[in-house]
């Protein structure tokens, strides 16, 4: 039976309707929250990322990408009722050690916590950088 209107939402990045899964609606929400507060243009975003790692593959959530097309940022998004533990954050540091990444970005979609890449070690942000600002703190 094909899914109901109610059942889909539109990711602009993938350019489709998907499946209204409690993380994906999390992870729409941030893309608009990426667009809107931390200022990335559409453009320099994709979702759903495939990538490789230790032979396993996985999805990174969302990406932000510098000017050049290499990542500049990894999002994590999990459900609301999912807890943002030590183990998300080593998920996105996986993602990381095949990305390379400056900003590490976790959320549920109540509590989002952000992480700059600082002497090689991730340090929480003080505040939300805007993309202009990030792209200064690349590596």
């Amino acid at each position: 039976m094909p899914a109901s209107r109610e059942d889909l939402i539109w990711d602009p990045l993938r350019r489709k309707e998907v499946a209204a899964t409690p993380e994906e609606r999390v992870r729409q929400w941030f893309i608009m929250q990426l667009r809107d507060i931390f200022k990335v243009p559409m453009h320099m975003m994709m979702s759903e990322c495939a990538l490789k790692f230790g032979g396993k593959r996985y999805r990174a959530d969302i990406l932000v990408y510098d000017r050049s097309g290499s990542p500049l940022a990894v999002v994590e998004c999990k459900r609301p009722s999912v807890e943002l533990t030590s183990a998300v954050a080593e998920q996105a540091m996986r993602y990381n050690a095949v990305l390379g990444v400056s900003f590490l970005i976790l959320t549920n979609g109540n509590l989002t916590y952000l992480y700059r890449l600082d002497g090689g070690r991730f340090v929480p942000c003080e505040s939300i950088p805007v993309y202009e600002e990030m792209l200064l703190c690349r590596r």
